[in-house]
């Protein structure tokens, strides 16, 4: 039985959201939120980078996201110098306007996401300055890497900063640990679960037999044998040498037929395709960069995901996937394997950097249908629980008795 809360909908809890841009992940999110009866959530953007399109260093090409990142809720977009500002480090998003903006009185709670830019401090400062409750949400996790004198002053510093904060919206597991062992009292986590839009997924990787046909022969993917998918940024972190390396192991291995779909771009893309072209791995394909609209069939179209990435603080790609019912072949350092995926279960978690386990656990998938079926099915099922839906849970029992909210009529 599923306990379902009924909100007071004569109240609405008024959230400000402190981003660096509209970005492709949390947008839907909002605007999901934004549709419940009790909350009314604006997002506070620091730089139209997203919208105005820009070079995108690891993607190592100009980015545009093709889906409407602004519809469904309110966005303020932060001075005119937001029209210029592209989020890199620190500095790089100081916006003075978050000040103003945040003690405006419009608003109830301030959310932040993490601490990495200036404007989140001088939005916590600003929230902090007129009484107004805090949620933070981050993304770290004690297995990311962390130099000795940073793990030094990590508990006392980070402690002390979350101790400032109301609430630590936990996007997981690992999240959550991380938290705990920064001194957070149990009290003060929530879990928001790292999410995409799985409806959005699910439908749109939902294909015909005609459909995928259609979308393999443009990819020039044969319809007949298992393809492989890795879908993200040619970067040293996601290591997809790995699963070239692999792909060159397995085809000395084993006689079923099989195609890896390379989609992205990134630094490494010329490497990659030495390496290829190197070992004669004609059953590679780069697919390019796919935009936010095309991936949903890219995932439909395949039969495995892989990711064997080192010190990711989490993966979305794997909920997309798993939205199209694939099963997951990804390493352990991945943030979201404690709470996606089981080894055996829905797919397989090899070592990072182990390229024969990698190859291994593919081979399973490969030269078993079934055994994909089964697994995939078992993503699907998983996925459906870890949704926007459990974020609303997680951000209605957050602010609860944050805040007073507002008495208005109900929308």
């Amino acid at each position: 039985m599923i306990n379902v809360t009924v909100p007071n909908v004569d109240k609405i809890t008024r959230i400000a959201v402190v981003n660096s841009h509209p970005i492709q992940y949390f947008a839907p999110l909002y605007a999901y939120l934004n549709s419940a009866p009790d909350l009314d959530v604006t997002a506070l953007y620091l730089s139209d980078v997203s919208i105005r399109g820009a070079k995108d260093r690891d993607f190592g090409r100009e980015i545009k996201w093709d889906l409407d990142l602004l519809s469904g809720y309110r966005s303020v977009f932060l001075g005119e110098a937001a029209r210029r500002r592209d989020p890199a480090g620190f500095w790089s998003l100081i916006a003075p306007q978050v000040w103003s903006e945040v003690r405006s009185g419009r608003y109830d709670v301030l959310w932040l996401h993490g601490h990495n830019y200036a404007a989140n401090l001088i939005g916590l400062a600003a929230a902090k300055s007129v009484g107004m409750p805090v949620m933070m949400r981050g993304e770290t996790h004690l297995g990311l890497p962390s130099g000795a004198v940073k793990s030094i002053l990590r508990r006392p510093v980070m402690g002390a900063f979350y101790r400032i904060c109301d609430r630590l919206l936990a996007i997981g597991s690992a999240n959550r640990n991380f938290y705990r062992a920064m001194g957070v009292p149990e009290d003060k986590i929530t879990l928001v679960p790292y999410s995409v839009d799985n409806d959005r997924f699910m439908k749109a990787a939902r294909l015909t037999a005609e459909q995928r046909k259609q979308v393999r022969e443009r990819l020039n993917v044969p319809i007949d044998r298992p393809a492989v998918l890795f879908a993200a940024k040619f970067t040293q972190r996601k290591r997809p040498q790995d699963v070239l390396e692999a792909a060159r192991t397995l085809r000395q291995t084993i006689t079923t037929p099989f195609t890896i779909i390379m989609a992205g771009s990134g630094e490494l893309e010329y490497s990659l395709r030495d390496f290829c072209e190197k070992h004669a791995l004609q059953n590679v394909v780069f697919s390019g960069f796919i935009n936010q609209s095309a991936l949903p069939a890219l995932y439909g179209a395949s039969d495995v995901f892989v990711l064997p990435s080192e010190d990711e603080p989490w993966g979305l790609a794997v909920n997309e996937a798993m939205c199209a019912g694939l099963p997951i072949v990804v390493s352990g350092e991945v943030g979201c394997v404690p709470d996606l995926v089981v080894d055996g279960g829905n797919g397989f978690t090899p070592a990072t950097g182990d390229v024969n386990g990698l190859a291994r656990a593919l081979r399973r998938l490969i030269e078993n249908e079934d055994l994909r079926k089964q697994q995939g099915a078992a993503s699907l099922a998983r996925i459906r629980l870890w949704g926007y839906r459990q974020c609303l849970d997680g951000v209605r029992q957050a602010a609860a008795g944050l805040s007073r909210g507002r008495t208005v009529p109900a929308r």
